[in-house]
């Protein structure tokens, strides 16, 4: 079942329009929508993901990606994935981010790589697959960007690392 959009009220007509159009375009694989005066979160089931960004880019313009990362729910024993999307191509809605996320089951959490729709994505995605260990399927360059090449323990960033060391 599909949320009804949660909508500030006095929001501009144009964060509205995107909420009804992203609504009506992914009906029942959109899990929810809210809408901010500057922000629209929008998180779809994970097999949608890839269509959820094309559908971004070519509809309203979001060109790039500002932000990439992962949210560990150890209790749930799952991982979210969330990608922070804006525009420099369409200038109305260029104050407007949208975060659009997506939950993986933690014990396998893998997604499509959005570099195709958002090439801005690559390190971004690197990142968050060393930190946190989601791993973007089909990324041309899977490894890792920051943490030493000696590394084995689990992503640093997931709830249950403990450090050897403290």
């Amino acid at each position: 079942m599909t949320e009804t959009p949660k909508v500030e009220p006095k929001l501009p007509e144009r964060g509205k329009k995107i909420a009804e159009d992203i609504t009506a375009k992914f009906g029942g694989d959109l899990v929810s929508i809210d809408v901010k005066l500057r922000r629209i979160k929008m998180k779809v089931k994970a097999n949608r993901i890839m269509d959820a960004a094309s559908y971004l880019n070519d509809n309203f313009g979001y060109d790039h990606v500002i932000s990439v990362s992962g949210v560990d729910y150890l209790k749930d024993n799952e991982m979210e994935v969330v990608y922070h999307a804006a525009t420099y191509g369409n200038a109305e809605l260029s104050d407007l981010v949208i975060a659009l996320a997506a939950r993986l089951p933690r014990d396998n959490p893998k997604t499509p790589s959005l570099i195709a729709v958002w090439p801005s994505a690559e390190y971004a995605e690197r990142e968050t697959f060393e930190m946190v260990g989601i791993v973007f399927e089909g990324h041309p360059k899977m490894e890792r960007l920051i943490l030493p090449e000696d590394w084995h323990e689990i992503p640093p960033l997931r709830k249950d690392y403990r450090n050897p060391g403290r």
